[in-house]
């Protein structure tokens, strides 16, 4: 680690801590504006644009309101823990901020330092241990509140959270074995070496997006598990759960969830920019010229993090929503099992680079045999078809009549819906399969009590 870090007096220090939350105060505003702009091209309209220039009014607008709007709680909500939750989530969004590298080494009023607040040994880590306490925020505000939606929301945010917070978590160990670091700063500055991939040095920025490929894929889809964001927005989908764990809130800590959702989205593409993107260094052709030093780090960490936020944006106009089962399966059974193969496979080419085991055919043998199992585990896996007898217990009454009680019920896997769905009547109106029994059966019903 740097020995420029813990030698700032105490006033750098407070100046790195003030800019860095104006800065996501102020970069949080621009991208609820640079969402809705993007949403809006994508889906041919113009988004805001009547409030200020462009519109950038707009979403200024929107804070000031939240802020002077009446906030309350509902009845039978455990007053500590409901005004706890958004507090919660809040700090924990502006702590991860401490360890990110804005820039490398820079004069900041006559005294040397780095455009960081601080680092640690354990700083990549430290970032995804205050990823976990925000979402205590998110259970408890489920748990605190006095609706069904709220605590299925916190539920579904609880689960969520800890399948893809694991994948996320695998996703950098591949990130820690190259670098030999879990220090941001340290990681950032071994990607300004050459890039080398299979024995081979290439004139480009080290990144590790390209030798770590599969881990940047784990992460960048982690992300979206990691943020509650469109397609793996179960925990808050207005269609299912209103507005999930957050329902109750309104008013100053509905702004703080708010908040803190936007800026765990920039916290997410700022890991992402600094474990796999180069952090603050520049793209080539740019790499080690004058515009890669000093005060230019900042430019190119924001421009690079904006993208990520761009891509945020792209995917939730472009992306439909999953279903819940599906985003735990991809979870717990497509990348948790990929990312354990890929870092086995990368210890293993890593130790066989260092001491030369590509040379035994021993060696070369065993690992044909290992891909060859593992290719054959891939191609015979999968979802297993229903046998003959397990159709005939699921099929006992034979034709299913999805509408028979006058509410759709889809049928069992091997039933057979009937052919005619929708029947006329006198006044030549559809009407529901069903529909007509079930008024018999009310009148009759009627007729009895009568």
């Amino acid at each position: 680690m740097s020995p420029v870090f813990g030698n700032d007096p105490w006033w750098i220090v407070l100046i790195k801590v003030v800019g860095v939350f104006v800065l996501l105060l102020t970069w949080t505003i621009f991208n609820v504006w640079f969402e809705r702009r993007v949403l809006g091209k994508m889906q041919n309209r113009k988004g805001p644009i009547m409030n200020g220039p462009f519109g950038l009014g707009q979403a200024m607008g929107d804070g000031v309101k939240l802020l002077l709007k009446e906030d309350f709680r509902p009845a039978r909500t455990d007053a500590l823990v409901f005004n706890l939750a958004p507090m919660l989530t809040a700090v924990a969004a502006f702590s991860s901020w401490a360890v990110i590298p804005f820039g490398g080494e820079v004069r900041m009023f006559g005294v040397e330092t780095r455009l960081q607040v601080t680092d640690l040994p354990v700083a990549a880590l430290l970032v995804l241990a205050i990823a976990g306490v925000g979402f205590y925020g998110f259970v408890l505000a489920g748990w605190a509140s006095s609706g069904t939606y709220s605590l299925l929301g916190s539920m579904r945010a609880t689960a969520q959270v800890i399948s893809y917070e694991v994948a996320m978590g695998l996703s950098l160990v591949a990130v820690f074995m190259v670098a030999g670091s879990m220090s941001t700063s340290q990681i950032v500055e071994a990607q300004h070496e050459p890039l080398v991939l299979f024995g081979a040095t290439i004139p480009l920025p080290g990144w590790y997006v390209l030798p770590l490929l599969p881990s940047f894929i784990i992460y960048f889809i982690s992300m979206f598990g990691e943020t509650n964001r469109q397609p793996f927005d179960m925990p808050e989908c207005e269609s299912e759960l209103v507005s999930g764990h957050i329902t109750d809130y309104s008013g100053f800590r509905y702004a703080l969830f708010f908040l803190a959702e936007y800026i765990n989205m920039a916290t997410v593409s700022a890991v992402a920019t600094t474990l796999f993107l180069g952090g603050y260094g520049a793209p080539w052709p740019l790499n080690g010229t004058v515009v890669d030093q000093g005060w230019w780090g900042l430019l190119w960490f924001l421009l690079k993090v904006q993208f990520l936020l761009f891509v945020f944006s792209w995917v939730r106009g472009s992306v439909p929503r999953v279903r819940y089962d599906q985003l735990m399966d991809l979870g717990w059974k497509v990348l948790i099992p990929v990312n354990l193969l890929w870092i086995v496979m990368l210890a293993l080419g890593r130790g066989s680079a260092l001491h030369d085991w590509w040379s035994s055919p021993f060696f070369i043998g065993t690992a044909a045999v290992l891909i060859l199992i593992v290719l054959g585990a891939i191609w015979f896996s999968g979802r297993r078809e229903p046998e003959e007898d397990e159709v005939d217990f699921l099929d006992e009454r034979g034709e299913f009549d999805a509408f028979a009680g006058g509410y759709p019920v889809p049928p069992m896997p091997g039933r057979t819906l009937t052919s005619t769905v929708f029947r006329s009547t006198a006044d030549d109106e559809p009407e529901p399969v069903g529909a007509s029994s079930a008024r018999r059966a009310s009148s009759t019903a009627n007729g009895a009590d009568a």
